[in-house]
């Protein structure tokens, strides 16, 4: 038996096999949650509905983070379904194109400030307050994933790292409020990992080498790497720990300066 049966969980933002969505529903189906799923479009739909099925999951939903409207919507569903769940993970992210190339003064916009901080960060305390009465009182965990680019400059990230700030603050918050109320909240700070998103980051092909060379354990992480880490924070082993960032990056946020090879 897994350390996370019995528990039961939403995983919101799974898009492909390389999302790290994907890495995180593997590992809780491995240790033996049971699996529910939003997709954001259409376009979306028959593949993760595929993906779902080969975790034992016929429970998807159509999901837009931008619309309260389709939150409580999914809340509904979930209530119908499942009475209450344990387990809700948020791993989405965006900002239009035009603002991750570039510099961040040059690329930056109003309207692209508000995208990105309504999608990457809003959206988890959306999420949560509409989860909350179908999680309280539980043993409930809520996961999000963030990047090191909240805390540093990271090239071409630009409005992205504002956004992932404010999703880190978001994490304490929530956790200082939900916490009485028998749900942690945590965030995975995840390494650069070639998903679609990430695909769309200016420059993100030298990254991955760069910290690749860099990293303490000299290898990108996978996928495979968040979902062990997820699962744990979200199953009662994790049972002590509420407000954190856990960094899932190799060990590269420790290193203070690298040289080449002569």
């Amino acid at each position: 038996m897994g350390f996370m049966a019995g528990k039961r969980a939403l995983i919101v933002g799974l898009a492909s096999n390389r999302s790290i969505a994907w890495g995180i529903a593997q590992a809780f189906a491995r240790e033996g949650a049971e699996l529910a799923f939003t997709y954001q479009n259409d376009k979306l739909k028959s593949r993760v509905e595929e993906m779902a099925g080969e975790l034992g999951s016929k429970l998807t939903y159509p999901l837009d983070v931008g619309s309260d409207t389709e939150i409580d919507a999914v809340m509904q569903w979930l209530k119908k379904e499942w009475g209450g769940f344990e387990v809700l993970v948020h791993s989405v992210g965006f900002a239009p194109r035009d603002q991750l190339s570039g510099t961040y003064i040059e690329s930056v916009t109003r309207e692209g400030f508000k995208i990105a901080h309504d999608i990457s960060s809003y959206s988890l305390a959306a999420l949560a307050k509409a989860a909350l009465p179908l999680m309280e009182k539980r043993n409930s965990a809520i996961l999000t994933l963030t990047y090191l680019g909240a805390v540093r400059a990271v090239p071409n990230y630009n409005v992205m790292g504002l956004a992932k700030a404010s999703l880190e603050a978001n994490v304490r918050f929530l956790a200082a409020d939900l916490g009485p109320r028998g749900i942690r909240v945590n965030g995975i700070s995840a390494g650069a990992i070639k998903t679609l998103a990430a695909a769309g980051i200016s420059g993100f092909r030298k990254m991955l080498g760069h910290m690749e060379r860099v990293s303490p354990i000299r290898r990108n992480v996978t996928p495979e790497d968040v979902g062990n880490a997820a699962a744990f924070l979200c199953s009662d082993l994790a049972a002590g720990i509420a407000g954190e960032i856990l960094y899932v990056d190799g060990g590269y946020n420790i290193i203070g300066m690298y040289l080449e090879d002569s």
